[in-house]
């Protein structure tokens, strides 16, 4: 069966998001407590690795089962006399490689004299409500909600302050990066009780309600900005992959040329093959970090520049020489090591964050509209259209997205009557479209940071870092104090 245009967009939708193509294993282990030491990027992290029962369903009375949630836990330099907590706010996969990628954390907890806890999303990782049945149909699925793991999250927190001596009086700080800062964002709008105050870091909050071609505007933008001719040649590459592919030599020479573990054999596979570049210009512009990082892939300094180094070609270029220099700059992403033997085109990113899940929510309430013309952005145009969505999820997991709900449960645009939340987004991030770029109170706060892709506050601390994100954390940590300080003395 020919793919649609509609199904390519409802597929990249669902991959970008969660920057990968790869399902997490979903089998879990024993349950039980164990300390846990793991590589980051700059230091071994130590944590204890525990569990609480969490319901299955928080806001009705006939499910009564319960289920494991895992949470990581670090409290070398708490201060336990009413120090505060550090609430990592999970996302969409094993929460280790979250806590191992959340420098940020490790780094103000002891200026700060915190408790750490990273708590992992329910669905995801360990955290399985029917075990390894979680995903096997649309009833085990029906429970995999925000609403629900804000619950869990507010649960965990009750919990804590009652088992850990010293807890009691300790204001809670929620922190989550992309799909976890969302999280972080909503945990502090519906559960103010439990978090003093929330770091929204990339959170594009309001993705829902924004024009859908907004997002890869801003993936344009990053390539233009990085080199000569960049995105237009990028633009350009559609139609010589088109032209290319029309015969048989054509596709031996595209596979040939970029290395391709399968090579090319048919249209559909020439479809898949422009899905896979598109999600790597894209997952290039959300990792283009100023030093050499591997959160997605192996890659050096400010990528996208060293990508656009192959891509400056001009017009009247034949299409084997445009495609011979895409080819170069597909490995900057994929074997920027040397250590790649072929290109995997069903791979594009960490295999730690869980597809699968993330297909479901976008399913049901997370529905980001997205959308390309080709014009105003480098990509091919594909249309939104939200009745062809609905039809795929229907046709995946025999349900259909509710278009509104995020915009209803969480308030859109109008979140004006809450308090005490920093927004930050770097201006490299694609996910910046969705997110809140100005203030929109004196604590609803919005941290722009020139030069930052992804979530770059909450990396590591690194002496290549701006100038620009140093500041950011360094006001994140200041407003950090007043909340706690104010919590206090109330």
């Amino acid at each position: 069966m020919r793919l649609t245009s509609s199904a390519l967009s409802f597929r990249l939708l669902i991959l970008i998001f969660i920057f990968s193509c790869k399902a997490l294993a979903l089998k879990p282990r024993f349950l039980g407590r164990n300390t846990d030491q793991s590589f980051s990027q700059h230091r071994s992290v130590s944590y204890n690795t525990l569990y609480i029962d969490q319901q299955i369903d928080h806001f009705g009375f006939l499910e009564n089962g319960t289920f494991k949630q895992r949470y990581l836990l670090n409290d070398q330099h708490w201060h336990k006399d009413g120090g505060p907590i550090l609430f990592y706010t999970g996302n969409e996969g094993d929460i280790t490689w979250f806590c191992n990628n959340t420098g940020f954390m490790w780094d103000v907890a002891e200026e700060l004299g915190a408790l750490l806890v990273f708590a992992e999303h329910r669905y995801y990782g360990e955290s399985l409500p029917f075990g390894e049945e979680s995903y096997s149909n649309a009833k085990y699925l029906n429970y995999l909600t925000s609403e629900q793991v804000l619950a869990d999250f507010a649960v965990l927190i009750k919990a804590l302050k009652k088992s850990q001596p010293g807890a009691e009086k300790s204001s809670v700080i929620a922190i989550g990066g992309s799909y976890g800062g969302m999280l972080a964002a909503w945990l502090r709008m519906k559960y103010p009780n439990a978090v003093v105050g929330a770091l929204a870091a990339s959170a594009p909050i309001w993705q829902f309600i924004v024009p859908c071609g907004e997002f890869y505007r801003v993936v344009t933008r990053d390539f233009t900005i990085s080199g000569s001719n960049c995105s237009s040649s990028i633009r350009s590459s559609w139609a010589a992959i088109d032209r290319l592919s029309a015969t048989g030599e054509g596709l031996q020479w595209l596979s040939q040329t970029f290395g391709l573990c399968g090579p090319l054999k048919s249209q559909e596979d020439v479809f898949g093959f422009k899905a896979w570049l598109q999600e790597t210009w894209v997952n290039l512009a959300m990792v283009d970090y100023p030093y050499e990082a591997d959160f997605l892939q192996p890659l050096p300094a400010w990528p996208v520049k060293v990508v656009c180094k192959n891509l400056q070609f001009n017009k009247g270029v034949s299409d084997k020489q445009l495609l011979n220099g895409v080819s170069q700059a597909v490995r900057v992403y994929y074997n920027y090591t040397g250590d790649a033997v072929c290109l995997n085109t069903s791979k594009t990113a960490t295999g730690n964050l869980g597809f699968l899940g993330w297909f479901y929510q976008s399913c049901t309430e997370m529905v980001m509209p997205m959308c390309t013309d080709g014009i105003n952005d480098m990509f091919e145009p594909q249309p939104w259209s939200f009745q062809a969505f609905s039809d795929e999820c229907y046709n995946q997991f025999g349900v259909r997205p509710r278009e509104d709900w995020a915009e209803t449960v969480y308030g859109g645009r109008n979140i004006h009557a809450h308090s005490n939340i920093i927004f930050s987004n770097g201006n490299l991030d694609p996910w910046m479209s969705g997110g809140v770029t100005k203030s929109l109170s004196e604590s609803l706060l919005a941290i722009m940071i020139d030069g930052g892709a992804h979530h770059l506050d909450l990396r590591y601390n690194n002496e290549l870092d701006p100038q620009s994100v140093i500041k950011a954390r360094s006001l994140e940590v200041q407003y950090f104090k007043q909340w706690i300080k104010h919590a206090a003395t109330t």
